[in-house]
């Protein structure tokens, strides 16, 4: 069965970057797409950005485009999050998650596997 890793998250200052990458434990399918979510204490699991493929169209939130950058390294099956000009309101725990299908902005319980989540926090 497939299991998805987070890496790289921490803590950033604010205008700061970090990037997440979510690694796969298996050759994933294709069609296939991997989204990023978050999710605030208290408070529901918020799309962030996916990515499908074959072809690599992707989808973002509004509140983080022109900031992130999802892309995939399709060799290596590592997913990645490129997050600029962080925000404290980019608080969050970051999770990764694979569905079937290219489709780039499914909804949560459309994903079939989810990574453990890793925190990113953004300091004022």
């Amino acid at each position: 069965q497939m299991q998805l890793e987070e890496a790289g998250g921490g803590l950033a200052e604010t205008g700061g970057s970090l990037r997440l990458s979510c690694d796969s434990s298996m050759r994933s399918f294709s069609p296939a797409t991997r989204g990023w979510f978050r999710q605030f204490s208290g408070k529901e699991r918020e799309f962030v950005a996916g990515i499908g493929w074959p072809g690599g169209r992707t989808a973002y939130a509004d509140s983080v485009k022109g900031r992130f950058t999802i892309s995939r390294d399709g060799a290596e099956n590592i997913v990645y999050l490129q997050m600029n000009d962080l925000k404290s309101e980019d608080s969050a725990i970051y999770y990764c998650a694979e569905a079937h299908g290219n489709s780039p902005n499914l909804l949560p319980d459309q994903y079939h596997t989810w990574g453990q989540g890793i925190q990113v926090t953004v300091s004022t």
